[in-house]
């Protein structure tokens, strides 16, 4: 039998293809799942055990066991034939006739890489190794959390691993293109990495295609050095720690995506094996569709600093067009994730996991903090912000729940605002969202109107207005703030019109003008009683909807214990509410 067929036959096809697929069986011989070469919601990448094959009814891949791992893996027929005959135990036969030139020098470069590993795991035992250790140590890294990341030391001379690899009768061609080493202006080679802590980059089916350094001595620039792109290595398609955290992911159907090397080891080490990195490099599609065959559900945890959050909003729209339903995590004390979990222990960090916001909300409350959501105008601020990550989904359906679900979060009353944020969100129109002319309400232009025309009431109407903490988020509430003050100036003498208007802007004028100075009569002292007790359910109101949108929040995320919790307090709330009328 020829070598490959007898492969094929030792295999099956569901198993290989399970490893990066969630597979269901649909029939007797048929498996389905989401397809791996592109983006799906609903399972069209169908696998026949019998058959022996696989394809995709959507994106019209398809081929056998060496297809699928040949275009998962990037890798020629021979190291895919290799792959499978190491993993299942079939000895590969002493000459084969599928070698070639490419695979030659592929595995020439593999080689490279494990030389390198060995020598530099000797470097971080040695003397010469004492400063390395000394940091690994400052970082709380116990032996056997060094020992499974396969840590090591390029050490100072620049020539140690270029001698070895002659020693090994490794052309100088072949250890230029290892990326392993340079070539000076002169001809002359030397090591690319010395004097750093090394972390060796593998890929998927753990074999090491690269490395990262991380320097040691203050004037060693820049502080973290990774290996050049080559045959083997192409930072946009790998994930650091991705061949580790793998089965974990497919089992907690959870990843957790942090920015650099340490990070991924510190909170690997706490306990959470679903754990990966980029190698130095922003989140490509590649990343992202590595990790969805494995998961749907991303929580990115990058450092807390300006730029980690402005990296995780970049990294999030690649995450959205692909499908991923993302979260982020947020760690307190300016903490990076290592950090966070040697100090704070795994309990912590796990209950910062289950409490973390989705994407879309984490980015409101940032666009929150910027804007004024009192005013029209911060409000519409708000929805321009996050409107382009809502238009990312794929979905529609799921775009339009998003954007109901977010326009009640950040307080959004139906109206104009609401529908043209609604509408943006279902065509993906790119065009600005516009605040509408601000309008009083009825209840808010009769105390304004009983505060000017009847002097007999007015202070007690500004007493009971004070209580009322609604009021910052009513279109009058510049003029409510300016009757205070006047009022506070002069608690004896009679509202004056001219006083509270000379404290306005434009807007303020325009309205309190629109409250005063529309009708000629003031109200009862029974309506305009009730009409601050509307304003102030209103301020119930707005409560009873955040909780809900919480609750809402809770849910997804699998809080259940919060999200009860927060039902009781809105019955509680419901109950008052009752009783108050």
């Amino acid at each position: 039998m020829d070598f490959a067929e007898q492969v094929k036959s030792s295999v099956r096809i569901e198993d290989v293809v399970g490893e990066l697929v969630r597979l269901r069986k649909s029939g007797s011989y048929r498996f389905m799942g989401l397809c791996p070469f592109h983006t799906e919601k609903s399972p069209s990448f169908t696998v026949h055990a019998t058959l022996q094959i696989y394809k995709c009814f959507s994106c019209g891949e398809g081929g056998d066991v060496f297809n699928f791992v040949m275009k998962t893996q990037g890798v020629s027929f021979f190291e895919a034939l290799k792959l499978l005959a190491e993993r299942y135990g079939i000895p590969m036969p002493k000459r084969s006739q599928y070698a070639d030139e490419d695979s030659r020098k592929r595995g020439s470069l593999f080689a490279l890489h494990e030389l390198a590993q060995e020598n530099f795991r000797a470097n971080l035992q040695s003397a010469a190794g004492e400063t390395a250790r000394h940091y690994l140590a400052r970082r709380g890294l116990a032996p056997e959390t060094i020992e499974r990341f396969g840590l090591g030391y390029s050490d100072r001379s620049g020539r140690a691993l270029l001698r070895l690899g002659e020693q090994r009768e490794f052309s100088a061609s072949q250890m230029e293109e290892s990326g392993l080493v340079g070539r000076r202006q002169d001809g002359s080679l030397y090591d690319r990495f010395r004097n750093r802590l090394m972390f060796p980059i593998h890929n998927e089916s753990g074999k090491i295609i690269a490395f990262g350094g991380r320097a040691l001595a203050d004037e060693d620039q820049p502080k973290y050095l990774n290996s050049p792109e080559t045959p083997i290595y192409k930072k946009s398609h790998v994930l650091y720690n991705l061949h580790r955290a793998k089965d974990a992911i497919r089992k907690e159907d959870r990843v957790i995506l942090v920015e650099g090397y340490m990070d991924a080891i510190g909170v690997s080490a706490a306990g959470f094996a679903a754990v990966v990195a980029s190698c130095g490099t922003a989140l490509t599609t590649e990343h992202v569709q590595a990790l969805k065959r494995h998961t749907q559900r991303i929580f990115v945890n990058f450092d807390p600093d300006a730029a980690g959050s402005n990296a995780a909003e970049k990294s999030i729209n690649t995450l959205l067009q692909e499908g991923m339903h993302a979260r982020i995590v947020e760690l307190d004390a300016d903490l990076d994730p290592d950090e966070y979990c040697r100090e704070r222990g795994a309990a912590a960090y796990e209950s910062r996991l289950k409490t973390a916001k989705g994407y879309f909300f984490w980015l409101a409350d940032r666009a929150r903090n910027k804007y004024d959501v009192h005013t029209q105008e911060g409000v519409v601020g708000v929805l321009q912000t996050v409107l382009p990550a809502v238009q990312q989904i794929a979905d529609p359906l799921e775009r339009s729940n998003i954007a109901g679900e977010l326009a009640g979060y950040i307080g959004v009353e139906p109206g104009v605002v609401l529908d043209s944020f609604r509408k943006s969100v279902a065509t993906r129109q790119d065009k600005p969202l516009q605040a509408p002319k601000v309008l009083l309400r009825p209840d808010e232009r009769m105390v304004l109107r009983t505060l000017f025309l009847d002097p007999g009431i007015s202070g007690e109407v500004i007493e009971q207005l004070q209580s009322v903490e609604s009021l910052g988020r009513l279109p009058a509430r510049h003029i409510f703030q300016a009757v205070f003050a006047q009022h506070a100036a002069a608690p004896d003498a009679a509202l004056s019109f001219d006083l509270v208007n000379a404290r306005l802007e434009d807007v303020g004028r325009q309205l309190l003008a629109e409250a005063v100075l529309r009708e000629d009569s003031a109200a009862s002292r029974e309506e305009v009683m009730a009409a601050v007790a509307s304003l102030r359910r209103s301020e119930t109101d707005d409560q009873r909807r955040q909780i809900k949108l919480r609750i809402k929040e809770m849910e997804r995320g699998g809080q259940w214990d919060d999200a009860l919790r927060l039902t009781a307090e809105l019955q509680d709330l419901d109950r008052k509410a009752r009783g108050a009328r």
